[in-house]
């Protein structure tokens, strides 16, 4: 079943209307006053982009009222720069020119082309064969340099995440619950250097431990969660719940610094507000 799209009476359309030409309009008229970009010592392209940056901010905040024209615009001008800035930086100046246009046709001498045909002729036939992918009759040849990435990319992949995901977790997690003292006389009970060395170090340790072994029973199917078991997979679920709200304040802390970071730019660099 279709969705019910909304439907705005002329009348609303035509306030909404009336009130972006009178914020476009006030936009235009401080960004103006402001940065004076007619004036001859002004510098035109800082200027310029300042209030681009700032105009296109303001209409990316638009959509938190509602979808309007301004909105899409930018929507559109913002993925079409991002996939333009993609192809020219990453496909062309990190991958063609750097590993297939400079040492094939701006070699410094014959060995290091020579050098370079040897090396580069099978990656240069595989990504020719992707290309083959924009034809119908033709795509099937592309299977075969998809099949070489993915059984690459598996390959490599499983390395790196059992090292990185896997045996470093399980190093941290059976580190030693009381560290071991140097060659120095161990810290005494209960003293300032013994809570900061000794206690909090254990404490962290037996948390980790005490985590791990929880939250994996807690995916530990085989028996039913009751009595000590039950028991047991709650705290997995607290430990869990913990670890999803730490990550969901971490997100939203480094959502939070980028708008702090556009309204800063809005207040100081827009509109030169004294900090």
């Amino acid at each position: 079943m279709d969705e019910p799209q909304e439907t705005t009476s002329p009348r609303r359309q035509l306030i909404e209307l009336i009130v972006l030409v009178a914020l476009v309009t006030a936009f235009v008229g401080v960004s103006l006053f402001v940065h004076k970009p007619y004036r001859a010592d002004a510098h035109h392209r800082q200027v310029i982009g300042i209030i681009l940056a700032a105009g296109l901010t303001l209409i990316m905040y638009s959509f938190l009222y509602r979808d309007n024209p301004l909105f899409k615009i930018a929507e559109n001008l913002y993925v079409g720069v991002a996939l333009g800035f993609g192809a020219v930086h990453y496909s062309w100046r990190q991958s063609l020119r750097p590993e297939v246009v400079d040492p094939l046709f701006r070699a410094v001498t014959r060995e290091a082309f020579y050098d370079a045909v040897l090396h580069r002729s099978v990656p240069i036939l595989l990504g020719l064969m992707l290309l083959t992918r924009l034809s119908r009759k033709r795509g099937w040849i592309s299977r075969y340099a998809y099949a070489l990435m993915v059984g690459w990319g598996a390959g490599f992949g499983i390395v790196v995440v059992t090292q990185s995901w896997i045996l470093r977790q399980l190093h941290a997690s059976i580190s030693a619950l009381q560290p071991v003292p140097g060659n120095g006389a161990a810290p005494a009970a209960f003293s300032q250097a013994w809570l900061a060395n000794v206690a909090l170090p254990t404490l962290g340790a037996v948390a980790m431990l005490a985590g791990t072994v929880t939250v994996l029973f807690y995916f530990f199917f085989s028996i039913k969660h009751r009595g000590l078991g039950g028991a047991v997979s709650r705290v997995g679920v607290w430990f869990l719940m913990i670890s999803f709200g730490a990550s969901f304040g971490y997100t939203v802390m480094g959502r939070l610094s980028l708008l702090i970071g556009r309204v800063r730019f809005l207040l100081f660099e827009w509109l030169k507000l004294p900090d």
